[in-house]
């Protein structure tokens, strides 16, 4: 897939019964250095619609890499985001593992 100029590999999953998560089939996407760039799911336990979890500005916290901005756009019938609607946005400023 293609997107924002650069070439992201998807990896679909289905999940088993017994993991709680958003909903058992669910699309990640990662770019060249295998961070995760987006995430497709549907909030299920929220009854909601399809949506894209955007992850940017990864910065290395303890060793790790981090998405440190975050956006959820919904997705509409034809798959395309929408990405004038924010449902989610999350900005994170320090990460500590302990």
């Amino acid at each position: 897939m293609t997107e924002e100029g650069e070439t992201w590999n998807r990896l679909k999953v289905t999940f088993p019964d017994d993991i709680a998560t958003h909903s058992r089939e669910q699309t990640f996407y990662f770019d060249q250095d295998g961070l995760l760039r987006r995430h497709d799911y549907t909030a299920e336990v929220l009854n909601a619609g399809p949506a894209a979890h955007y992850c940017a500005d990864h910065k290395e916290f303890g060793g790790i890499m981090v998405p440190t901005r975050r956006r959820v756009h919904p997705l509409s019938e034809d798959g395309s985001v929408v990405r004038d609607i924010e449902l989610v946005t999350i900005d994170i400023d320090d990460v500590v593992f302990a």
